[in-house]
């Protein structure tokens, strides 16, 4: 394929990029660090700045065995500073003589606050979540390795902001709303690669988390560092590196109600310049009513290789191909509308790829090359319903999307207050929509070439974060989005209240057409328009953040204000097909209020309410004459985003046990059955979940676990006409041989 050798050139470019870098070395004085976890285990990928005069002179990243070498032609007392996502900034004082031998200096980091915690994702650099301008929040591998979630809607629907619809059973499609937008408004990244389709609802039904490190959300527009789909949020996920000298050896398996089996395996390790980690997972599940089959099967490896002390190479791999029955839409809160369909399934069978080349030189310099593809491949068939279902046509729909492309990141620390990056995207998407009702097939592709740029400052009490990304597309032209975001120290505080920040932020964002709403012929039951604009967003949000308790404690407290405008519509033309045009726009506002805090060292609570309201401004189908009914009028809310809802986390990480407790509450929203029912179906019902966790280690090889999904046995529909899944249980043994 043409896409394959375009990635394979990228490959080629980024080997020959490793081999002419020259750095000099040969000094006479080192530095050898080594960077640990609470447990003393290494810790990889650590930003570890050199400072010398209050001025970065070296940045590097820790090696997989948490270690990291610099060598300097002068001695003296230097300044290092240690950022790890997860943890809190460390810093310490080194001094260097050329004459004696240098020793290994171990830094033991310490699980922060949620304020101190350094996060990536909001500035694509390491700083402390009160510094990055944003809303974030995350789940730790720890945390997930407690969850033990299914998919990453298990996991993501108990974080601060995020409204996750499910329609029904597991591997159903998994929508996630925030801050009032639609589901195609979040940027979902795995391993520096994005695997969500520009302009259509990402599944996070089907996202395994097996192998995960970490998982970061960010709620706002951020499409100034991410481009397309960051209107409201970003979602990222990185996978664990091998990080023991002896290689480690995982497995296990566990097994519950409704059919349900899942096991797993990987082979993890680091030696030298290398370091490893191959993984597999498969889950199957009979679901709890007619045609609710899953199953998803996992296969992955992230491999490292570290070429000099500056300059390392990093390829990741994943692929992953689920089944899913779709009963149809027929019980709302047991009120049986039709018949369950028994004949429709959906596949899907993805793979992605990334290769990343990291440079850390000149002094202060840090470059990323990065070449990724992936392949999205999605089926919903439907060949023989049952005569009363609902869809009781044949149909088959099959979606054939290819991304490949090469991404530059450069970073430079100018001094200890101020940060540049900039970087470089261009990506090639092509794909083929393919309706059996609507032949011919819809194929489409679009080069997007974008450039980015972001300065911080620290200033005194004030932090500011600047930047504007301009993207060119062959499809729609040029478009801009610029960001800017405010943090001040108000009050110093002292032991009870320990710290007043005020925050503020404006940004803009954009979201590219779907494939299918721009190309080819009739597809999806619309017809596509070839001048069709990307969707956009004017975002502004203000809060505060005061800490408690010399800072074991944090609240925060934030008012957003989204106006969503060129919202894409199909509506009929000229013939009286239903053609897409840029047309509506809708508007959202409220706030969000969010308690973190330990309450012990190893015992930590996240609790946040969120008000979201919600309206349609302008709606082209409604007209004088032929108005439009509740809900998509003028003034009306708009879908599955609810005015009230809540989450709670409160997660015990200990040496011998861990447990948590997962609430996610949801009020009354409204909804649409789709059908020709009254009207009492246009609102699902609000509900409470409630999830249970826990993990018990035998001795040091052996764990036993048990998880419980909606343990209150509460019985509701995230979306209207599909039953959620009741009470639901798993336990299992995992095993480990070899490793530290």
């Amino acid at each position: 394929m043409r896409c394959s050798r375009v990635f394979a050139s990228i490959v080629f470019l980024l080997a020959a990029l490793s081999s002419i870098v020259l750095l000099s070395t040969g000094a006479s004085a080192e530095i050898k660090l080594r960077v640990v976890d609470p447990q003393d285990a290494a810790v990889a990928g650590a930003e570890v700045q050199l400072l010398k005069l209050g001025k970065p002179i070296a940045v590097q990243a820790t090696s997989a065995e948490g270690l990291v070498l610099f060598r300097e032609t002068a001695s003296g007392s230097y300044r290092v500073n240690v950022l790890a996502p997860g943890f809190a900034a460390e810093t310490l004082t080194v001094d260097v003589s050329p004459t004696a031998a240098a020793e290994i200096v171990t830094i033991k980091l310490r699980v922060a606050t949620a304020a101190e915690t350094m996060v990536v994702t909001a500035t694509r650099t390491p700083v402390p979540s009160q510094a990055a301008g944003a809303d974030v929040d995350s789940l730790s591998g720890e945390q997930l390795e407690v969850m033990q979630p299914v998919a990453a809607d298990d996991a993501m629907r108990f974080l601060p902001g995020a409204v996750v619809n499910t329609a029904g059973q597991r591997g159903g499609i998994s929508s996630l709303f925030v801050r009032g937008g639609e589901s195609t408004y979040n940027k979902v990244i795995v391993d520096g690669v994005a695997v969500d389709n520009p302009g259509e609802t990402f599944d996070f039904g089907t996202l395994a988390l097996a192998q995960a490190d970490r998982v970061e959300f960010v709620r706002g527009a951020q499409s100034t560092l991410y481009g397309s789909d960051a209107m409201t949020s970003v979602v990222q996920v990185w996978t664990r590196t091998g990080s023991t000298r002896i290689p480690e050896l995982r497995f296990g398996a566990d097994g519950g109600n409704f059919g349900t089996a899942n096991g797993y395996a990987s082979l993890a390790g680091a030696h030298g310049r290398f370091d490893y980690n191959v993984f597999g997972d498969e889950i199957n599940s009979n679901g709890q009513g007619v045609n609710n089959a899953y199953s998803d099967s996992l296969e992955g490896a992230n491999v490292g290789m570290a070429i000099t002390d500056q300059v390392a190479l990093r390829v990741r791999f994943r692929h992953s191909n689920s089944y899913t029955g779709v009963p149809g839409e027929w019980d709302f809160n047991g009120d049986p509308l039709l018949a369950p369909n028994t004949s429709e399934w959906t596949h899907q069978n993805n793979i992605l790829g990334s290769v990343e080349l990291a440079v850390a030189a000149p002094s202060g310099w840090q470059h990323r090359f990065t070449g990724f593809d992936s392949l999205y491949r999605y089926t919903d068939a439907n060949l023989n319903p049952p005569s009363d279902s609902y869809d009781n046509y044949a149909d088959r729909y099959d979606t054939h999307i290819n991304r490949v492309g090469f991404e530059y990141q450069g970073d430079y620390s100018e001094r200890t207050w101020a940060h540049s990056t900039f970087g470089y995207r261009i990506e090639n998407e092509n794909g083929v929509v393919n309706d059996q009702n609507s032949p011919p097939p819809a194929p489409g592709q679009r080069l997007d070439q974008d450039a980015y740029l972001q300065q911080q400052f620290t200033l005194g009490r004030l932090s500011a974060i600047a930047g504007a990304r301009f993207v060119h597309s062959s499809t729609y032209g040029n478009t801009g989005v610029p960001r800017i975001a405010l943090t001040l120290l108000a009050l110093r505080g002292g032991d009870v209240f320990s710290g007043t920040h005020l925050r503020f932020s404006y940004g803009t964002g954009f979201m590219e057409p779907a494939l299918y709403q721009i190309f080819g012929q009739t597809a999806y039951g619309g017809v596509p328009n070839h001048g069709l604009l990307p969707v956009r967003t004017r975002a502004f949000e203000a809060g505060f953040e005061q800490k408690l308790f010399a800072g074991r404690w944090a609240l925060n407290a934030t008012y957003f204000n989204n106006l969503f405008h060129d919202q894409i519509e199909a509506i009929p033309n000229h013939s009286g097909e239903y053609q897409f045009f840029n047309l509506e726009q809708s508007f959202a506002h409220g706030a969000e209020v969010e308690l973190q805090g330990k309450i012990r060292s190893r015992l930590s609570l996240t609790t946040a309410y969120t008000y979201t309201s919600t309206e349609i401004l302008e709606n082209p189908q409604c007209t004088p004459t032929s108005p439009c009914d509740f809900p998509y009028a003028p003034g009306d809310p708009l879908l599955r985003r609810p005015k009230h809802s809540a989450t709670t986390l409160l997660s015990y990480l200990g040496t011998r046990w861990g447990a948590n407790l997962g609430g996610s509450f949801v009020g009354r929203r409204p909804d649409d059955a789709f059908l020709f029912v009254p009207n009492h179906f246009f609102h699902a019902a609000g509900y409470a979940r409630v999830d249970l966790g826990g993990w018990y280690a035998i001795n040091s090889r052996i764990t036993a676990y048990a998880n419980v999904g909606n343990a209150l046995n509460d019985h509701y529909n995230e979306v209207v006409g599909y039953p959620a899944l009741t009470a639901n249980i798993r336990a299992g043994v995992r095993f480990r041989i070899g490793g530290e």
